[in-house]
């Protein structure tokens, strides 16, 4: 029997996802933000009394540390748990860096308290007459290190919530019909050809054709669209859809793997996947700091051996390497993400990202999904038209008394524009709800029914020639028609429409202010689409898109050598999301589209996008300034503890350097915190 692997991976994982499991690449493969924050306070705790027995810290402010039995060890015994429990994650992934060939900042972490642990213990063991007394160092920089990833964990999304959010759109359970009835089953039960029966309100569990009954069938999650689309017997239905209003029966075609959700899903884990393969800025800088270091240590070595003094070789070599690290390297990113995250979720973004923070100041088109992104995803009344009788007022009243109890996006729409204008609405009675046509009621003892053009035709009614060059020219801009039906009269027609956000204009003007480029994609029909185009001025449209094909125009863009950011609400939008170089999701959309972006609006405003864009411009600055400040550091302060000067007798101890690289991360720290005078109020954007 096929099992509905989808919904039982959204099980198994909610585990991983309470520890915020993180990307299954790069440095933090395996790793949890829970895992960084708890080694990192016992870390802490365990560096207090290291660093005070420590006899090089007590030289350095000129205390001594009290002595008693056993008092001596204790830098060594703790500075070895630090080393191992602490270390432990840059230890493995130094390790697997080097077995991919890619030295980054857990094997320059790996190197530097490696050496340290080692030249501490001959020191403390007596061996050679070192003084290499690096305890307190080695705790320090773990515990940094290790403040630094957690710090920049809190600010990555998860890749696999994206998976467990598509997972979550299919129900726990299905009614299979049987020979007897009904039966509740588990969904992981139904195989292809059984027959399921699917209530007004539930999801569908599985792909299937309709074998008996009619409904309207929410599929926004699959599709984007906003409408409801009618599906009756011989149609095909998709897992995760919702049937709206009537129960149909359906016989299942597809599970698990093979339906059209897990396929979605199979994109999203793709494109995911093909999106994180770039290394990180301070990644490349740990690898230049990585050769530059080691490259110094060999030499320093040869070069004091050749000169005859290889104890001098061995402590010029041990400063090198141990200094090659600099805590401010550790902090330089992640404290600019930590504040980034800040400032932009106080304008509601919500960056889950780092790549997405970096990537989005070089973004060359901004590829808006249409449907609740650059439009409000619901219908909203725009015209009226009325035939000699009634005002186009008592129209409406009229129709919004008709539809008071539908609860169909459309007649919602109608009852709210009448609200709106204050209008009075008669009490209805007698509603009937006539599936694929529209509806019917008594108001004021006449009988009025209001539908699209299937009624009108079952009706066997033609409208007036004015009426008609009317209706007309709104469903050429892909309006949503509906008409009123009094008896064999035709009284009139309203035209609903999704609406533009008013914000939309603001936010497309100000991108192409920027010199970047706006696209629009939809699934809707060309004529809507260039409607919604021309209203805001978009570039470029890709309009009747399939739900699969989205992310095949994000990878079109790409082939052009543009760089894409995608901003999406829907289920069909994630595997575009991940695809982008930056994924943006609208809040109020799926938490598929969330999961699967690097940045996520916290309200429905299109304007933040913008702020994203100022602040990955002033982030990267930031980011920029730390580097070359932590770097800079060390290509000075490694060539002089290497003793490049030692002829002008000038000569970095291991103490001197390890202050200096304190005095680093301070500066660091107070450049970072420059980035809070950005402003990002998305309703200020220009």
């Amino acid at each position: 029997m096929a099992t509905t692997q989808l919904h039982a991976n959204h099980h198994a994982s909610r585990s991983s996802q309470d520890d915020h499991m993180v990307h299954n690449h790069g440095q933090h493969a395996g790793h949890s933000t829970a895992m960084f924050k708890n080694r990192f306070w016992l870390t802490l705790a365990l560096s207090v009394p290291v660093v005070f027995f420590s006899p090089m810290f007590g030289h350095l402010l000129a205390y001594s540390p009290p002595v008693f039995p056993g008092s001596v060890w204790i830098p060594p015994v703790l500075g070895t748990v630090i080393y191992l429990y602490g270390g432990q994650p840059f230890l493995k992934g130094g390790i697997d860096e080097l077995k991919a060939r890619q030295p980054g900042m857990m094997l320059l972490i790996g190197m530097a308290i490696s050496v340290a642990f080692s030249a501490s213990w001959i020191t403390s063991l007596g061996i050679g007459g070192f003084d290499l007394d690096f305890w307190w160092e080695l705790a320090l920089l773990v515990a940094i290190m290790l403040l630094g990833h957690w710090i920049e964990m809190r600010a990555l999304g998860s890749a696999q919530g994206a998976l467990d959010a598509l997972a979550a759109l299919l129900p726990d359970q299905a009614e299979r019909l049987t020979d007897t009835g009904t039966e509740t089953v588990s969904v992981s039960e139904l195989s292809t050809g059984d027959r399921i029966l699917v209530r007004s309100g539930e999801r569908m569990p599985a792909d299937g054709t309709i074998i008996d009954g009619q409904a309207e069938f929410d599929e926004s999650m699959i599709t984007g669209e906003s409408r409801t689309v009618p599906r009756t017997v011989g149609d095909p239905v998709i897992a995760g859809t919702v049937a709206t209003d009537n129960t149909v029966r359906v016989r299942v075609t597809a599970v698990g793997d093979d339906t059209a959700l897990a396929g979605i899903q199979r994109l999203v884990a793709e494109a995911q996947a093909s999106s994180s393969r770039a290394q990180a800025l301070a990644d490349r800088a740990a690898a230049f700091l990585f050769y530059f270091a080691s490259g110094a240590g060999v030499i320093t070595f040869i070069a004091w051996t050749l000169l005859g003094s290889v104890p001098e070789a061995v402590t010029r070599t041990v400063t090198v390497l141990v200094i090659a690290c600099p805590h401010a390297l550790g902090l330089a990113i992640p404290l600019v993400i930590a504040i980034s995250t800040e400032q932009a979720a106080r304008a509601g973004v919500l960056i889950k990202n780092r790549m997405a923070l970096e990537r989005m100041r070089t973004v060359d088109v901004v590829l808006f999904d249409k449907t609740g992104t650059l439009t409000k995803g619901e219908p909203e009344l725009k015209d009226i038209a009325n035939v000699d009788g009634l005002s186009r007022d008592e129209l409406l009243s009229l129709a919004a008394a008709v539809e008071s109890d539908s609860e169909h996006p459309l007649a919602l729409a109608i009852v709210n524009a009448a609200r709106d204008k204050g209008l009075g609405i008669p009490q209805a009675s007698g509603f009937t709800s006539l599936t694929g046509r529209g509806v019917r009621a008594t108001v004021d003892g006449r009988t009025v029914q209001v539908g699209g053009p299937a009624l009108l035709k079952e009706l066997g009614l033609e409208e007036p020639e004015a009426l008609a060059e009317t209706t007309r020219a709104w469903m050429d801009r892909g309006a949503a028609v509906l008409h009123f039906v009094d008896g064999n009269r035709i009284l009139g027609a309203v035209s609903l429409e999704d609406a533009v956000r008013p914000e939309s204009r603001q936010a497309v003007a100000a991108l192409q202010r920027r010199g970047i480029k706006v696209a629009m994609i939809t699934g809707d029909a060309r004529q809507v689409a260039r409607s919604v185009a021309a209203e805001l001025n978009i570039d470029e449209v890709f309009a009747e898109v399939l739900p699969a094909d989205k992310d095949k125009k994000v990878a079109e863009l790409q082939s052009r050598g543009m760089k894409v950011a995608m901003v999406g609400d829907g289920v069909n939008d994630s595997p575009a999301l991940a695809r982008a170089e930056v994924g943006i999701a609208i809040g109020a959309g799926t938490d598929v589209a969330m999961e699967s972006a690097g940045v996520v609006l916290a309200g429905n405003d299109p304007r933040a996008v913008l702020s994203m864009v100022d602040l990955s411009r002033a982030s990267y600055r930031k980011m920029w300034q730390n580097l070359i400040w932590a770097t800079g550091y060390n290509v000075i302060s490694v060539p002089v503890a290497a003793g490049v000067l030692a002829f002008a007798d000038v000569v970095l101890s291991p103490a001197a350097g390890a202050v200096l690289m304190s005095i680093s991360t301070i500066v660091v720290a107070l450049n970072a915190q420059l980035l809070r005078r950005v402003k990002l109020n998305p309703s200020q954007v220009r």
